[in-house]
């Protein structure tokens, strides 16, 4: 097969939009105002939360019966507005510790994990 210069374009161009598509798949994300990554908040919780509250949010993990951690799928705290939640996550509350370093926008992540573990 003879390889001419319009079909060598053909394969670059095809390779290009490969790579291109592949790159847009892997790193399609949304992100927030200043670039992080928002997940939904399910890594966030499993990277900052799950060790207290455990992965289904009973905190029933040795760390949160020690801490006293609350059970999110509990209505007490399922019943709490947004912004108290996200208030309780960045300021912390009794021995929660604060996450003030966590942007708006993956709290916002964090409070839409928490609801979604009462369902």
């Amino acid at each position: 097969m003879k390889l001419t210069t319009s079909s060598i374009k053909k394969i670059a161009v095809t390779a290009l939009t490969t790579t291109a598509l592949a790159t847009v798949a892997l790193f399609h994300i949304s992100v927030t105002a200043n670039g992080d990554p928002v997940d939904g908040g399910a890594d966030l919780y499993k990277a900052k939360c799950q060790a207290c509250h455990s992965a289904d949010g009973s905190g029933n993990t040795p760390a949160g019966q020690k801490m006293g951690a609350r059970d999110l799928r509990l209505p007490e705290v399922q019943k709490q507005s947004d912004a108290k939640l996200h208030a309780i996550i960045k300021d912390g509350k009794a021995k929660m510790p604060k996450f003030a370093s966590l942007s708006d926008d993956q709290i916002n992540g964090l409070v839409a994990h928490i609801r979604a573990l009462a369902h």
